[in-house]
């Protein structure tokens, strides 16, 4: 006669602790690395700011200075209103005359390279503005 030996049966469940530390660094990862790029968005400053010490204002207060960089026929153009410039030499003579403490917005339409856009830019530091903001046109 044989004696068979009873088994001990387990039925509680058991977790994969590799399993679990693996996902637990991956959440980890990717909460640090997404949080991390919303910080520079925050130091950004925006150029228009309201004037709360003057009761009335003057429609002239409102007309922003943009230079236009579009592309014509005969090549790459700046506006600056109704005048057209076609160097940087020219259009850097052209915004010297301008009022500094407003700021200057550059909108490139579509067709202009980078290189026109950042000649653009930098013509408003070499006159002097110290706000040049980059405005896409839609």
């Amino acid at each position: 006669m044989r004696i068979r030996a009873k088994r001990l049966r387990d039925d509680k469940p058991t977790l994969n602790m590799a399993s679990m530390i693996d996902a637990t660094f991956l959440l980890l990862s990717f909460f640090l690395f997404t949080t991390g790029l919303a910080t520079h968005e925050s130091r950004l400053s925006p150029n228009i700011t309201a004037d709360k010490t003057s009761a009335g204002a003057k429609a002239s207060d409102f007309q922003p200075q943009v230079v236009e960089v579009v592309v014509t026929e005969s090549g790459p153009e700046y506006r600056l209103g109704q005048r057209a410039f076609r160097d940087r030499e020219s259009l850097t003579a052209a915004l010297r005359d301008l009022e500094k403490s407003a700021g200057l917005f550059v909108r490139v339409n579509k067709g202009p390279t980078v290189g026109f856009a950042t000649t653009a830019i930098q013509a408003g530091h070499d006159a002097g503005f110290t706000q040049v903001t980059y405005v896409p046109a839609k």
